[in-house]
């Protein structure tokens, strides 16, 4: 007898597991960057950011003393 009823619960509790998984799991999973993707389109304030960025990464780089010279006509 308590075994038919610890079934019951442990059957019980199962379904309601699924029903709570069918909930808190989305149906569509997109990834993290495609909710993003395109949110700064046309933002001057991002542009200005992203030109200070690259103006500071250029400002690291190690200068070079000469410029080297192409070789032409090497096969």
């Amino acid at each position: 007898m308590a075994s038919e009823n610890l079934e019951q619960r442990v059957a019980a509790l199962e379904a309601e597991m699924l029903r709570l998984k069918q909930v808190i799991e989305p149906q569509k999973q997109v990834p993290w960057y495609d909710e993003w993707f395109g949110a700064f389109l046309n933002d001057p304030l991002f542009e200005q950011a992203m030109k200070y960025g690259r103006q500071y990464r250029e400002s690291t780089r190690p200068k070079m003393k000469g410029k080297r010279k192409k070789k032409h006509g090497a096969s």
